[in-house]
């Protein structure tokens, strides 16, 4: 699988004969203004994909913050997004990919093969030198793909509660630790989790290590290629981050949608500190 693309091998895919459809992502817990950010500047072509609308279910108790969307209403966001059936596709945000990350992993769980993030996102594509756009764009004609889900798997509350193998959480350490949460009713993690911080998957730039660095850092963490891996965070979005770089580093690994957002709406325990 081939996770990313860099932007100016991006760029030269967009002025070629089969140019992916490119989604902007533009996401971030606590800053609601992503489509002002898409409006201010944004890679030429990119159509603006809402992360709370668009790529999740209404918010619940019972699922969690950020439930997987319904299929049907997926596949009638890509078509209006433009993606057709065999296009390749390229997501990005502005914050490393831990927004565009859930597009990607959506997006793969339907079915859409030739899906890919670009590596360090709009800050990348500036940096190299590429013009940017503003204002709006929406796609030239709406797309035929069709949403299959289940490609990619996923856990429910009670695999995570007895997961079989490494379950990480991808929460900041603080969060994990129980020394704050500021979105969530409870304080904590799922006992037997391993804290792995999303942002350590990514160097200084916002772009992803390589896949080497990502294979020591999961080694160290107890996860090899073949070790069941289960992923989670505080409402499933940047948990994708840590499957993308997973897969980076060649292994794979099940998402927990509802992640800490549904465990802490629960009378099940939290544990608190390292382990």
């Amino acid at each position: 699988m081939t996770v990313l693309v860099g932007a100016t091998d991006l760029a030269r895919e967009l002025a070629g004969p089969n140019p992916p459809v490119l989604l902007d992502v533009r996401w971030a817990l606590g800053d609601p203004h992503g489509h002002a950010h898409y409006r201010d500047a944004h890679v030429p072509g990119a159509v603006f994909v809402d992360l709370e609308t668009e790529l999740a279910a209404p918010a619940s108790p019972d699922a969690g913050r950020h439930p997987l969307p319904d299929p049907a209403a997926l596949q009638a966001a890509a078509r209006r997004w433009g993606i057709r059936q065999g296009q390749p596709v390229v997501v990005y945000d502005a914050t490393g990919g831990t927004a565009a990350a859930r597009a990607w992993w959506l997006l793969g769980w339907g079915g859409v093969e030739n899906v890919r993030l670009l590596d360090g996102g709009l800050p990348a594509w500036r940096a190299a030198g590429l013009p940017t756009a503003a204002g709006d764009e929406y796609a030239a004609a709406p797309g035929d793909v069709e949403i299959t889900p289940g490609a990619l798997p996923t856990i429910g509350i009670d695999d995570a509660a007895e997961f079989p193998g490494v379950l990480l959480d991808a929460r900041a350490t603080e969060r994990y630790t129980g020394a704050t949460e500021p979105v969530d009713p409870r304080a904590g993690h799922i006992p037997g989790a391993v804290s792995a911080p999303t942002s350590e998957n990514l160097r200084g730039d916002g772009r992803f290590r390589s896949a080497t660095e990502l294979a020591d850092r999961f080694a160290a963490l107890g996860v090899a290629p073949g070790t069941p891996v289960g992923v989670y965070c505080g409402s499933g979005v940047t948990a994708a981050h840590q499957i993308a770089a997973l897969a980076v580093a060649g292994i794979d690994a099940a998402l927990f949608p509802g992640s800490w957002s549904q465990w802490s709406h629960t009378d099940r325990p939290a544990a608190t500190g390292d382990e």
